[in-house]
């Protein structure tokens, strides 16, 4: 039986290990214990876990924007291949991971050993950024169909325009890590709304170039 795409089954399955690393991040956000209330109260008890909801809000826009990425890349290609599936098990270990170093992070931010645990968690997202390029690269080189059409080829181009600078973007945020663990920690979340706006302009600049030259306007 010919199937329309070779991918689906691999995507169905990536679709699964996304959408449990995003349930898992919400755990991490502890309610507020009722010795805690007592003494605080609700509202400055629940108002002390920003380091919680910083976490959760950059891993689960991080992985978001990697999921959305992820459909784009298999959108671009038609088959599979047995290299292909190590390049995307990589990737989704990495994401399958990005719950622990979030919950450490939420836990730890302003806690002395606060470097350790933002060290580790903008190093994750370093290991999740070279994935997602390795994936791509290997796409890109093995799987784009000779006869794609202009605006397949212009949407690879854009990826490989943004995948070229992630890795070194991310790893410059590692850096930063050793010396300031709330600028490492905002910059994550910078870096993941940087990536999530890349691709608009593009896919509206195709729109346009498409509806242009419609044939049934003209």
């Amino acid at each position: 039986m010919h199937r329309d795409n070779e991918t689906v089954r691999l995507e169905s399955f990536s679709d699964g290990v996304f959408a449990i690393a995003m349930t898992l991040l919400v755990i991490q956000i502890k309610v507020p214990r009722h010795e805690v209330v007592a003494v605080k109260g609700l509202a400055q008890s629940v108002a002390a876990l920003w380091p919680s909801y910083l976490a959760f809000s950059t891993s689960f826009i991080t992985i978001l924007v990697i999921w959305i990425h992820h459909h784009w890349i298999f959108k671009l290609i038609r088959r599979d291949g047995h290299a292909l599936f190590y390049w995307n098990g990589l990737l989704l270990f990495c994401v399958s991971f990005i719950p622990f170093p979030t919950a450490l992070l939420s836990e730890y931010l302003t806690d002395p050993e606060a470097k350790v645990a933002s060290t580790l968690y903008s190093g994750t997202f370093l290991a999740t950024s070279i994935a997602l390029f390795a994936l791509w690269r290997h796409a890109s080189l093995h799987l784009l169909s000779p006869l794609a059409s202009e605006e397949k080829i212009d949407e690879a181009v854009q990826l490989t325009n943004q995948y070229r600078y992630a890795p070194p973007l991310y790893l410059l945020v590692f850096i930063l890590s050793f010396m300031s663990e709330s600028w490492s920690a905002g910059l994550c979340l910078m870096l993941a709304l940087f990536f999530a706006l890349r691709g608009w302009p593009v896919k509206t600049r195709l729109l346009n170039s498409n509806q242009e030259h419609d044939p049934k306007k003209e």
